[in-house]
């Protein structure tokens, strides 16, 4: 079954948008205003997080890498991550089992 979902607003500058979803895995949309920042959280769920456009300052368990198009990473479950929009873009995050909190 094919499902169209919503546009969220967590954060000032962020626009979420579910893409796709079942029980073990989600992808969702990320798209930044310049300055916005992801904040600093964890979650039990692997993800793996690619930059479709933009660049992104990006932390990651105490550290930090810039990143923009074509590059990608995964997040351990539970590393305490976050980001900083450098320039407009979007990063395209996948989700391992699936964030029902974004449901």
């Amino acid at each position: 079954m094919i499902r169209t979902y919503p546009p969220a607003y967590p954060d000032p500058g962020i626009t979420r948008q579910v893409l796709s979803e079942n029980p073990d895995l989600m992808v969702v949309s990320f798209r930044f205003e310049k300055g916005a920042l992801g904040k600093l959280h964890s979650h039990p769920h692997i993800q793996s997080t690619y930059v479709m456009a933009g660049r992104f300052r990006f932390f990651l368990d105490g550290k930090e890498v810039e990143i923009g198009p074509g590059d990608s990473l995964v997040v351990p479950s539970n590393a305490e991550h976050g980001c900083e929009c450098l320039e407009p873009g979007e990063l395209i995050d996948t989700f391992t089992p699936r964030r029902d909190d974004f449901l």
